[in-house]
């Protein structure tokens, strides 16, 4: 199963008035774009996600505040996104655990499909089997 996690710098357009991120499906964001959602209000020390997912392609921005990623894949690593000109992009076998957050962190979410509990792996266990099957 594949296994994808890296960094995209978003282009920002800023003049006197101000910053804009344009974020377009299939353009910049690597997929259709079919379902957007986003996390606020997170309590300090709640981790969040504690997942995997199957086939699911998303691109996660932090468009206010900052948190942190444990990401896990083949290999193991923590991602911290504090810019909203940073996507973190994330593909099929991808454990991910957000924490750290910002008490003004939101972070938004795009997906290139719909929700779909059969696309989960919950538990950790086997994740970790997923993973060394290859």
């Amino acid at each position: 199963m594949v296994s994808i996690y890296k960094l995209l710098k978003l282009q920002t357009i800023a003049d006197e008035r101000g910053g804009l991120v344009a974020l377009e499906g299939t353009g910049n964001v690597p997929f259709a774009i079919k379902r957007v959602y986003y996390l606020y209000g997170t309590q300090s020390g709640v981790r969040r996600g504690r997942h995997a997912h199957k086939k699911l392609k998303q691109l996660v921005v932090c468009v206010h505040g900052s948190c942190k990623f444990l990401l896990e894949g083949e290999t193991k690593t923590v991602i911290e996104l504090t810019s909203v000109d940073q996507g973190l992009y994330l593909e099929g076998l991808v454990w991910r655990e957000m924490f750290d957050f910002s008490p003004d962190c939101i972070l938004m979410v795009l997906a290139d499909a719909h929700y779909n509990e059969s696309d989960y792996i919950r538990n950790y266990d086997e994740f970790v089997q997923l993973i060394r099957a290859g």
